[in-house]
């Protein structure tokens, strides 16, 4: 059986309808007859492409606000339930640990059956779960509620980037999977702030109610516009092809540390946003439940820097960009020990900006080293990447419980360090590669 790969096929074929099937566009395709991989596939300001970057932006807006859907909740939660901060936060890392598990597994199930099913399917799954949610007669059952929902949810985020690697071009491919993080970052910060205000009125669980609703809005969106996939060949992943697959990106030492970068940024801002409400509520600012929620503005900011992100790339380069978010995020930790609100926000600007431009260079990066089984090569990421969402929210929280907002700072810049310790051993790697290469050529 051959190993799990998403390479694309190199031909074109006239428009069918949405409701095409996977199997049938890839006979289409073949049809057509061969044709230069790059550019059949789509570019900023060609057809599809429009259609493609509304769709991941839809499905982008989903992922983040049902999987984040409490963390703006928390302290309400606690008080609801009668439950302690690091309890409550198991209803955020929950679902994070819930999609780190099933993305590997249905990142494989999308060779078989195609990104867009793949992603149509966990939209509907997962906003159908959400309307369930504020429901749950415990801490126990919405925890385990919201673990489901992360497994459903975990058929996005890696079928997503594999979509993207395959159906648009090269060049704007740090710019296109920026915008599906910018989706990211809308949903996070729209989810947040509806909760915090529908909780203040009417509480937690309506709260959780209408975050459902905007995500059945979202997967209607997702499944309109979304273009038929051009460059998808079905493939069965059986077992033994998968574990090869994996092992393969496994043992490539540039996937390892972009999985291990991406890992560190998303426990800091798991960290921050899992324990900032907490902090706000209390003294010395006692900010009611809506404006906390309305701190979550403050994601715009991700909009910005994740959308960004393919510039950046081209001015400084893939470590120098990722030298800056990390010099930026860690900047904003320091300056969020103030206790001046001012100070505070303005620390999570610097946090917020410094974690979607390094999380958009790193996910992007893998796609573009990933010369096969780029679904499996973006599932790892994923994987690694909620991974560190959970630990970030758990260890957070229990930092903030045992020596208060400077322990869950401290936890985040020891993130930080390790991060730019993995990018400069990288550029010390590649620096040492151009002398061997240029006393090669001397000689």
């Amino acid at each position: 059986m051959p190993p799990a790969d998403t390479g694309a096929s190199a031909t074109q074929c006239a428009d069918a309808s949405p409701s095409s099937s996977p199997r049938t566009d890839s006979r289409a395709a073949a049809a057509a007859g061969p044709a230069d991989p790059e550019s059949a596939k789509l570019r900023p300001g060609g057809p599809g492409y429009r259609r493609m970057s509304l769709a991941l932006f839809a499905a982008g807006v989903a992922t983040f606000a049902l999987l984040y859907s409490t963390q703006a909740l928390l302290p309400a939660i606690s008080a609801g339930l009668d439950v302690t901060a690091d309890q409550a936060s198991w209803t955020v890392s929950a679902a994070t640990f819930g999609l780190a598990l099933g993305v590997i597994p249905l990142s494989a199930l999308s060779e078989r059956f195609g990104r867009r099913a793949m992603m149509t399917a966990s939209l509907t799954v997962a906003a159908l779960v959400a309307m369930l949610v504020p429901f749950a007669p415990s801490l126990g059952w919405l925890v385990a509620l919201r673990a489901v929902q992360g497994v459903a949810l975990a058929g996005l985020p890696a079928s997503a980037m594999a979509f993207l690697a395959e159906e648009v071009r090269a060049k704007a491919l740090v710019a296109a999977i920026g915008l599906f993080v910018a989706g990211n970052s809308i949903g996070g910060m729209s989810g947040r702030i509806v909760t915090g205000w529908v909780a203040q009125a009417w509480g937690w669980r309506a709260a959780l109610g209408a975050v459902g609703l905007m995500a059945v809005v979202c997967a209607v969106a997702f499944r309109l516009l979304a273009p038929r996939p051009r460059h998808f060949t079905p493939r069965t992943v059986g077992p033994r092809a998968l574990a090869r697959t994996l092992a393969g990106h496994l043992g490539d030492p540039l996937l390892r540390r972009l999985y291990a970068i991406g890992a560190l940024f998303m426990t800091v801002f798991g960290a921050v946003y899992t324990v900032i409400g907490y902090r706000l509520v209390a003294e010395p600012f006692n900010l009611p439940q809506g404006i906390v929620g309305s701190i979550f503005l403050i994601y715009l900011v991700g909009t910005v820097s994740s959308a960004a992100a393919g510039k950046l790339v081209g001015r400084l380069g893939r470590r120098g960009a990722l030298y800056l978010a990390v010099g930026t995020t860690a900047a904003g930790l320091l300056l969020s020990l103030s206790d001046a609100l001012g100070a505070v926000l303005l620390g999570l600007v610097l946090i917020t900006a410094g974690f979607f431009a390094g999380h958009a260079v790193a996910s992007s990066s893998v796609s573009r080293a990933a010369k096969t089984g780029r679904a499996q090569a973006s599932a790892l990421y994923q994987s690694a990447y909620y991974i560190g969402s959970s630990l970030g929210g758990t260890l957070g929280a229990l930092a903030f419980h045992a020596g208060g907002w400077e322990a869950t700072v401290l936890l985040g810049l020891t993130a930080m360090v390790a991060a730019a310790s993995i990018t400069l051993y990288a550029t010390r790697k590649a620096a040492a590669e151009r002398r061997i290469l240029h006393l090669g050529k001397a000689a």
